[in-house]
């Protein structure tokens, strides 16, 4: 089978190791890729957003399969072109993308279908957003109503922090994606992700991570696209899941399907727990980043099984096999993300660490110069291995982590602590 993966990041570096896995990947083709992906596979310079560029590449390399890996393709209607033009497609439509590309959107099929989530507001003003903040009091949660790369969401806790967040976006600062606001009570608890593959109908679990999206330790400082990730998240337990699934995500795929947009990919599910019961924070049209690193890292070889019995309507018949294992990942990150960072520098020590299916150093925003390895971003390196349990697992990616020359390089060191506590 020859495959083309859409994207440029650690997500699509993961998804390129799991295919490389599995005997029946035959070719592979990441577009555009980076300076890891380019060690393991072809990478093409293609406009990801531009159905008709991709479908022509992919036609004129027998593509028998294509992976859309970031949001921004989907939300432009990827999918929908190369759909259409006969090709095989792991993604959804543009219409059911919506489910991440509109906050807004995400909060009626909640209404229509009594799924548990936040209040909230929908507002195309900076007023009328203001006075909502200052009835409902702080903390409260603002949030770019469009796709902002995971960062337009803040966590106000007071009606300063929130009334300068509403200012921000509507000013620009996430470009498009601010033009509206969606405002939410906080929820507290603690966070989780569930995934999830669909092909329509049916809908079948991959496996749960929890994601540390704040830049500091303990969970402090701004949001990232987050810092690191561990697999499974203890707190998903067989009740919580149940629940998850029962309350929200069945609900919400049968609306979809109700409103003649049904849904097929995977669907990242962001949940808030509080006393055993799940609540909506978001939905995601794609693999989390960095958490399908942990989740490529146990799943391996059957990943790419998954993955084209979903974009083939065959979920009915497919099947889990996990191992009682663990994986975490541990973001090193250009120092001063997600503000302001340098790019270019050299990074030192990668040709040195040994590879194998326990552990992997995932690139995500790396280029080549010169023939060396340079920062091409904010995240840039995700140190992620596997282990008999989640403590075993840490011990590795930090050790891998550790082994990276890299000056300008910065990582949390309490990645899991709330699984672990505070090693």
């Amino acid at each position: 089978m020859n495959i083309l993966i859409l994207g440029a990041g650690g997500r699509e570096h993961a998804l390129a190791w799991a295919a490389l896995q599995n005997p029946k990947c035959d070719k592979l083709i990441v577009a555009p890729g980076n300076a890891g992906i380019a060690q393991i596979a072809e990478c093409a310079n293609l406009d990801i957003e531009d159905g008709g560029a991709v479908a022509e590449f992919a036609g004129d390399n027998a593509i028998d399969l294509i992976i859309v890996g970031p949001e921004a393709p989907l939300a432009a209607g990827v999918a929908d072109r190369l759909r259409d033009a006969g090709f095989s497609v792991f993604g959804p439509s543009a219409a059911a993308a919506r489910l991440e590309s509109s906050k807004a959107f995400t909060k009626e099929i909640c209404a229509a279908v009594d799924a548990p989530t936040a209040g909230y507001g929908h507002f195309t003003d900076v007023e009328s957003a203001k006075a909502h903040i200052r009835a409902m009091g702080a903390p409260i949660v603002v949030k770019a109503d469009g796709l902002a790369a995971g960062k337009g969401v803040v966590v106000a806790e007071t009606h300063a922090q929130a009334e300068a967040a509403v200012d921000e976006m509507f000013a620009g600062a996430f470009g498009g994606a601010g033009a509206e606001v969606v405002i939410e009570e906080f929820m507290s608890g603690e966070e989780a992700s569930f995934f999830v593959l669909v092909d329509g109908e049916t809908v079948l679990p991959i496996g749960t991570a929890q994601d540390h999206k704040r830049i500091g330790e303990g969970d402090t400082g701004p949001n990232t696209g987050g810092m690191g990730a561990y697999s499974p998240a203890p707190i998903m337990d067989e009740a919580v899941t149940a629940k998850a699934l029962d309350q929200i995500v069945r609900p919400t795929m049968a609306e979809m399907v109700r409103r003649g947009t049904p849904y097929s990919g995977v669907l990242y599910v962001g949940l808030m727990i509080e006393d055993g019961q799940p609540r909506l924070v978001e939905y995601n049209v794609r693999f989390g980043d960095p958490e399908c690193q942990v989740l490529m890292m146990r799943l391996g070889a059957q990943a790419l099984d998954l993955i084209h019995a979903c974009a083939e309507g065959r979920l009915a018949e497919a099947q889990v096999h996990w191992s009682e294992d663990a994986a975490m990942t541990v973001v090193l990150a250009a120092k001063g993300y997600p503000g302001a960072y340098e790019k270019g520098e050299v990074i030192g020590g990668l040709e040195a660490l040994s590879e194998d299916s326990s552990h992997q150093m995932f690139h995500a925003g790396t280029a080549t110069r010169d023939g060396k390895v340079v920062s091409a971003g904010g995240r840039v390196l995700n140190a992620t291995a596997r282990g008999a349990t989640l403590s075993e697992a840490r011990a590795r990616a930090y050790a891998l982590a550790e082994a990276v020359d890299w000056p300008g390089g910065v990582f949390r060191r309490d990645i899991g602590w709330r699984a672990l506590g505070p090693e």
